[in-house]
């Protein structure tokens, strides 16, 4: 985080301003930092000095940021709302929403429901007819998808991938002909295991980069295949924040007597699902197509 702000922001705004107009009823999500404290936008500030109740993923960090800014709480009520306590705590902020408040909800960094738990909160306020507004700001994917180098006119944030090696390999198969660059969080402790995983199942020669504690001090972006990228992270210690882009699929022209050969091949020794998933992914090809192939090659015989 960055040193205290110049101006300090009370009730009624930075010194010498004019008053600030109370908000409006309804849900505000705003975007924090993901590194950077004065990335934070001047209308976030705003909504936050002005809400009439706070929620945030984090409280401390949520409080950290404001002590940074100069945004006094006040006295108004801090509510912590995350994973483990959402159906707990959704029933409060509901509640200040339908008595006509302001409630302000930040996600510990970046924009509120990107990989975060507010999805359910917006949920219900729409369900119940509630305002709900969104004052946009940083955000990990559109950073790196920033200073990747790769196509950005089409993208897909797949979040994380899963934990164990069969559940990861069966969602980087699904995703392997998606024609948009895939933007994945991982954690710097599995980075290694999913790059691995990334050239077996997308192919070593896809362009991709890794992108580690975008906007803080220890920013660093490294590019290659995803061959080279397994190979540079598989024995490297990492720490931080990390976010994975990789390239899009390029379309396979493949005669259609090299698919027939190889997939009758495969119908010898495994089933039709599984020659369809092998052929695929050695072709760089649809599975849901050759699944098809196969069904006919087999019916042929």
């Amino acid at each position: 985080m960055s040193g205290k702000a110049d101006a300090t922001i009370g009730d009624d705004g930075p010194r010498g301003a004019p008053p600030r107009a109370a908000l409006g009823a309804g849900l505000y999500f705003i975007a924090t930092p993901i590194g950077a404290a004065r990335d934070i936008t001047l209308r976030a500030l705003d909504i936050l000095a002005a809400a009439d109740v706070l929620a945030a993923e984090d409280t401390r960090t949520l409080r950290h940021l404001m002590e940074i800014h100069g945004i006094p709480l006040g006295g108004r009520p801090l509510v912590a709302y995350h994973d483990h306590n959402g159906e707990a705590a959704r029933p409060r902020l509901l509640a200040a929403l339908h008595a006509g408040k302001s409630v302000v909800y930040a996600s510990e960094a970046g924009t509120p429901l990107i990989a975060d738990p507010g999805f359910q909160l917006a949920r219900a306020a729409i369900a119940d007819g509630l305002p709900l507004i969104a004052a946009p700001g940083p955000s990990a994917v559109l950073c790196a998808l920033g200073v990747a180098g790769l196509p950005t006119d089409r993208f897909l944030f797949a979040g994380f991938l899963p934990n164990t090696t069969a559940a990861r390999c069966r969602s980087l198969t699904d995703l392997a002909g998606v024609p948009a660059t895939l933007v994945f969080y991982e954690s710097p402790r599995r980075l290694a295991r999913s790059l691995a995983d990334m050239a077996t199942i997308l192919g070593p020669r896809r362009e991709a980069a890794v992108c580690r504690e975008l906007t803080k001090r220890f920013e660093e972006v490294t590019r290659g295949s995803l061959g080279q990228l397994a190979d540079t992270y598989a024995a490297r210690d990492v720490k931080g924040e990390v976010v994975v882009v990789v390239d899009r699929a390029s379309p396979s022209v493949v005669d259609d007597s090299v698919i027939d050969e190889a997939l009758l091949t495969a119908l010898k020794v495994l089933s039709v699902k599984d020659a369809a998933s092998e052929v695929a992914s050695k072709l760089g090809l649809a599975r849901r197509d050759l699944y098809q192939r196969a069904l006919d090659l087999g019916d042929a015989e």
